[in-house]
C-alpha cells in the first residue's frame, strides 16, 4: 500500500479498493505497523498491528467477528477478543487487560486516511 502524508487530514493509507471484507491488511506508518479492517457494513476500522499479549504484529491476521453491537477481532496468537472501535480487550483468557491503540479512519471517496491513534489504552507486550 502506498502511503503519503497529509497535514490537514492524516496520512494517506489506501483505497477502499485495497482492502477485503472481514480480512486484515497491515500498513506502515513511520515505525508503528496499523492493522486495517474493512467490514461487511462499509466501516472501516484501524488498530495497532502489535499484539499486546505476544508482542508479534500480527492483528491483521486475525478473526472478524462481533460482540453484540461491538465489531472484533481476535488475535490468531492466543484468541484475545478485542473491541474494533475501543481496542479494549473483551475476552482476556485469563491474563491481565490490555489493549490496541485505535487510529481515527477518515474516508475521502474511495481513499483512506488514518489520524493519530485516538486511544493508547493499551500497554506494551514485554520483551
Amino acid at each position: 500500500m502506498s502511503i503519503a502524508i497529509t497535514e490537514k487530514i492524516g496520512i494517506r493509507v489506501c483505497t477502499v479498493q485495497d482492502l477485503e471484507v472481514e480480512r486484515g491488511r497491515a500498513a506502515l506508518l513511520g515505525d508503528e505497523q496499523v492493522a486495517l479492517f474493512l467490514l461487511a457494513d462499509g466501516s472501516v476500522h484501524a488498530v495497532s498491528n502489535l499484539d499486546p499479549y505476544s508482542g508479534a504484529n500480527v492483528i491483521s491476521r486475525g478473526i472478524v467477528g462481533s460482540r453484540g453491537d461491538a465489531p472484533t477481532i481476535a488475535s490468531p496468537l492466543h484468541k484475545q477478543i478485542f473491541d474494533l472501535r475501543t481496542g479494549a480487550c473483551l475476552e482476556t483468557q485469563g491474563k491481565p487487560a490490555l489493549a490496541l491503540s485505535v487510529w481515527r479512519v477518515c474516508r475521502y471517496g474511495d481513499v483512506i486516511h488514518l489520524l493519530p491513534a485516538a486511544s493508547s489504552m493499551g500497554s506494551s507486550a514485554a520483551a
